[in-house]
């Protein structure tokens, strides 16, 4: 597809996100037309080359692929009702956030007017859109996404499609997510703990990065291999139980909130009970899955 030959493309929702998106689709030289459901910022979007449809019939009449990032999937399926006479050939790629359970609904409610779905995750915050560091999934029918694969390119630069079921995008985004924050408060943990005794975080910093990236990022495939085999080898439990107590008497010694190690360490020793005080660390992933047996 040449520059001159670009996908047309509606983007509605112009919020910080559908902005960006509208940025990246026309910097990558797809005519594209905007669509604020509420009076909002057209004049950015505007200036960077973007048209300003009138109504929400024109904007959907102005490309044969529909970008919907609104603030939730109430709002998404009102939009859809509201097409009236647009045309119904339209493909709806629903970058809405919400739950997996939530994206099964719409793309049911949406199939049921006659209209092709896809949902989408875009793990990025909205300066960084298009660009190479986005992380984007997709899910829905694959002809259809083979269809419009690169109009999406232009919105993040590691796009992945996951296959027909659109709870997929929604399940890896918050599960990521969640990488994300355990990550980070377990830093923060940690600087709480170091600055306690008036140690700078700019001297523990260093010490934090390397461990990250030499040490648990290291371990990442690993322990996800073991969870799929279901075969636990490593330190043993009993051992890392003993660690984590001692991580947990650091943090109430220096004042400092416990409930996170505590955490950990009531888990490691319901997974003891359940018989995995030989396997290693990975073994925990049996209670986290069943966390009322007991």
């Amino acid at each position: 597809m040449t520059a001159h030959h670009r996908a047309p493309v509606t983007v509605i929702g112009l919020g910080a996100m559908g902005s960006a998106l509208t940025r990246a689709l026309v910097a990558a030289g797809h005519p594209t037309t905007v669509w604020h459901r509420l009076p909002g910022p057209v004049d950015e979007p505007v200036a960077t080359g973007a048209v300003h449809a009138a109504t929400l019939v024109e904007a959907v009449s102005a490309s044969p692929l529909v970008v919907v990032c609104v603030m939730d999937h109430r709002a998404m399926r009102e939009i859809v009702n509201s097409l009236g006479d647009a045309p119904a050939d339209r493909v709806v790629v629903n970058l809405t956030p919400g739950s997996a359970e939530e994206a099964r609904q719409t793309a049911e409610w949406v199939a049921a007017r006659g209209v092709a779905y896809l949902d989408g995750a875009l793990l990025t915050p909205p300066a960084e859109v298009g660009g190479e560091q986005a992380l984007a999934f997709y899910a829905g029918p694959k002809q259809v996404y083979r269809e419009h694969e690169a109009t999406l390119a232009a919105l993040g630069g590691s796009a992945t499609y996951l296959g027909e079921d659109v709870g997929l995008p929604a399940l890896y985004e918050v599960a990521l997510c969640g990488v994300l924050w355990s990550a980070w408060a377990g830093l923060l943990h940690a600087l709480a703990l170091v600055s306690a005794e008036r140690v700078a975080t700019a001297d523990f910093l260093p010490h934090a990065t390397r461990w990250l990236e030499q040490v648990v990022a290291p371990c990442v495939p690993g322990l996800t291999a073991d969870v799929e085999r279901r075969d636990y080898p490593g330190t043993t439990l009993g051992r890392e139980a003993v660690a984590i107590e001692r991580l947990v008497a650091a943090s109430r010694a220096r004042g400092v909130d416990e409930g996170l190690p505590g955490y950990l360490l009531a888990r490691t020793e319901q997974a003891i009970r359940h018989g995995h005080a030989g396997d290693g660390f990975a073994s925990l992933i049996e209670v986290l899955r069943s966390p009322a047996a007991e």
